[in-house]
């Protein structure tokens, strides 16, 4: 499979939106349509490169590295769901942070299973993926907590948590991060009662039995662990599970992570493997590792 990076779909806009779509996916796009144009046309090139290159038919790994490769470059801008505004779903494919990115990977991998698919499946699936019972009620009601986003999607049947099978242990940690600083947080601060609801997430969390693989035991288990796995690190931050996720991609039979890194402010895939990024970052403890269930 050939690697198309953002800058690659850009070049392919043009020749993309003047091709005659067919019959089916106008119908669909007359219905709905991405807000931003730039989004629509990062879609719209997705699309006709997944038929291009028959992403159907690949397994779900292999098509979700792909997916993840096309964003490669890709600006990195944080915070991008904090709009300020009521709750509301939010697209945005022309800059993204690591948990955009990861969702964003999964969503369109997921819809490319098929060959006819529209804005509205991508949006459906986007929707149930990044909210709890894909249920938009409140700031609340998305899972912010990685691991709970994790646990949430599982029940889902969207992905599978083999942190424990393949070699994880008891991940002992009180999670309250976000209700013990509301300051940080400007939907918080705005409405007390969601605090109320943020706390009982945080009990439900720590009512679970978590499991991580210690950085120290990551190397021992690169095997186990498969291009297009979701890897969530996590952390020594009090309060807080995971302060990074990516997806994972093996290079030179070495476990790399593909991320939106705040470092290198873009999408790219690390330049040493994922256990040598830990040990270099003091504040990161291990990983969670979810599987995109077929």
């Amino acid at each position: 499979m050939r690697i198309f990076s953002l800058q690659i779909l850009m070049l392919l806009l043009a020749f993309v939106s003047c091709k005659g779509k067919s019959d089916q996916q106008k119908e669909s796009n007359k219905t709905v349509q991405l807000a931003n144009k730039m989004d629509q046309s990062i879609f719209n090139s997705i699309s006709e490169i997944a038929k291009e290159q028959s992403f159907s038919k690949l397994g779900n790994a292999d098509r979700t590295v792909e997916v993840g490769k096309m964003f490669l470059q890709t600006p990195y801008l944080g915070g991008t769901l904090e709009t300020g505004d009521d709750e509301k779903l939010v697209v945005n494919l022309r800059e993204l942070d690591c948990t955009t990115y990861l969702e964003n990977v999964v969503v369109l991998s997921s819809i490319l299973k098929q060959n006819n698919f529209s804005v509205n499946d991508f949006l459906i699936k986007l929707k149930e993926l990044r909210y709890r019972k894909g249920e938009i009620k409140d700031y609340a009601s998305r899972l912010h907590y990685f691991s709970d986003w994790i646990y949430e999607n599982e029940q889902k049947g969207i992905v599978q948590n083999v942190t424990s099978e393949i070699g994880g242990v008891e991940y002992k940690k009180e999670i309250n991060f976000m209700s013990n600083h509301v300051d940080s947080y400007a939907a918080l601060k705005a409405d007390s009662l969601l605090i109320v609801s943020i706390q009982d997430t945080e009990d439900a969390i720590n009512r679970r039995d978590l499991f991580y693989i210690p950085e120290d035991n990551i190397q021992a288990v690169e095997n186990k662990i498969y291009n297009g796995d979701l890897i969530a690190i996590t952390t020594k931050i009090k309060g807080l599970d995971v302060s990074h996720v990516g997806i994972a991609i093996h290079v030179n039979d070495r476990l790399h992570l593909m991320h939106a890194s705040s470092l290198a402010k873009k999408v790219v895939i690390s330049d040493i493997p994922l256990y040598e990024m830990l040990k270099t970052n003091k504040l990161q403890s291990g990983i969670m590792v979810a599987r995109v269930v077929d």
